[in-house]
């Protein structure tokens, strides 16, 4: 029997590189992505269209209303950090951190594979050319992953070890970017800017827009997005 596989994707060039790496592992693919009241909704857009591009047999889009809490730049009324440099980017957690929501969306793709009776978890989280998130550490990922072992019926009864899979966890941007077209995946499908236009362009200035653009630079290699 082909093992399953949930992959978290955002629609990012960070998920579908880890969704292209799950696909070229042999697993049967089931994708979630969630609808949280970020300021960048076109994301949960291109994650139906890269889901669909890359055959898999279920994607899943939860609805959870964070901006109710607020206190970030992603979801409330606060600007995003623009013309950063790599020092000041890795520096501080950045006012784009959106609490817990990596541990939300785990749980909820927790519950999804229990459901699906799917061991493997897979999430694009980076700790070289990252924003400086907490919940994108390799401890925070064996944290959960313990968790999860301890939290499920599944597990508890025998049936399922959980594992939350992390490719993307030691490469810098360049590399998955390289690793992704290796794998023909198709970058001009994603959408990775914090705070595109109402037409869905990338600023260019962002700082997830700059992690994106200098990948691009290293490799030599154009971006296929349009930037506004």
């Amino acid at each position: 029997m082909t093992p399953k596989a949930i992959v978290l994707l955002s629609g990012g060039l960070d998920s579908t590189t880890t969704l292209a790496i799950a696909k070229n592992a042999g697993y049967d693919l089931y994708t979630i992505s969630f609808n949280y009241g970020q300021r960048h909704k076109v994301e949960i857009e291109k994650a139906k269209i890269i889901a669909e591009h890359l055959g898999v047999k279920e994607h899943r889009i939860v609805n959870m209303d964070l901006a109710q809490f607020g206190n970030s730049a992603l979801t409330d009324s606060i600007d995003v950090p623009t013309h950063r440099n790599e020092e000041e980017i890795s520096s501080s957690i950045p006012a784009t951190y959106v609490p817990a929501r990596n541990t939300l969306f785990l749980s909820y793709t927790l519950a999804y594979a229990e459901v699906k009776k799917c061991d493997n978890i897979f999430i694009g989280v980076n700790s070289v050319d990252y924003s400086g998130y907490p919940d994108c550490r390799p401890e925070f990922i064996r944290a959960f992953e313990a968790l999860a072992n301890l939290a499920t019926k599944a597990s508890v009864e025998g049936f399922s070890k959980f594992k939350i899979h992390t490719p993307l966890m030691q490469m810098t941007k360049a590399e998955i970017i390289k690793k992704g077209l290796s794998l023909d995946v198709d970058y001009g499908l994603t959408h990775s800017c914090y705070d595109p236009s109402k037409t869905g362009l990338a600023c260019g200035i962002c700082d997830s827009c700059l992690l994106r653009l200098k990948g691009f630079k290293k490799i030599g290699t154009e971006d296929p997005l349009k930037y506004r």
